[in-house]
């Protein structure tokens, strides 16, 4: 079971200072509150063991000029949907979800179209899923950095692992999928 989060005054400070600046220093940190460096030093170590304090690198999408796709799906076994798209470079992250859908998945690519292929080829055609609501995101309220695969081992099979090739799939042969970054299939630009 999981811990209560339990955090004073000065844990929220020092939270709230890393969100509005990530990159002060612990000494910056310590004029600012008016307590000492090592005493900074000791809560954000309590902050990262807790799991209240985490850093993550990546892209930040309201930045950068690549679409993200948010899918709701029903699903008879999320983890073997989740599963398929483990290590596909478009994929940023699934989440089980309680409601009329049970997984919220999120995408990101260079054009919608390849987006909705992926959908279409994935996840529509997949026996494991009942429905797939595809939205693009429009725009994002606050900065959102995630994690994007930029390295990975090259392939003649996609890693998706359903046995596609996308020399054959009608949506790259017709230009409406710029293909798996992880083939020689991939027309796109941001992996290459």
């Amino acid at each position: 079971m999981k811990e209560f989060l339990d955090l004073d005054k000065r844990d929220r400070e020092i939270l709230s200072l890393l969100e509005k600046y990530p990159e002060m220093s612990q000494s910056e940190m310590a004029e600012k509150l008016k307590i000492s460096q090592p005493s900074v030093s000791a809560r954000i170590h309590k902050l990262k063991q807790k799991g209240a304090l985490s850093h993550i690198v990546g892209m930040n999408l309201k930045e950068v000029n690549l679409y993200m796709a948010k899918v709701d799906v029903i699903a008879n076994n999320t983890s073997s949907v989740l599963n398929i798209f483990k290590d596909c470079p478009y994929f940023l992250n699934g989440l089980i979800v309680s409601g009329k859908h049970n997984l919220c998945l999120f995408f990101v690519g260079e054009d919608i179209a390849t987006l909705e292929a992926i959908v279409d080829g994935h996840l529509r055609s997949n026996s494991l899923v009942r429905a797939a609501e595809v939205s693009i995101v429009i725009a994002t309220m606050k900065d959102f950095v995630m994690p994007i695969k930029m390295n990975f081992e090259f392939s003649d099979t996609p890693p998706c692992g359903n046995g596609c090739n996308c020399k054959d799939c009608n949506h790259h042969i017709s230009n409406r999928c710029m293909g798996c970054p992880v083939t020689n299939s991939y027309n796109g630009k941001i992996w290459k």
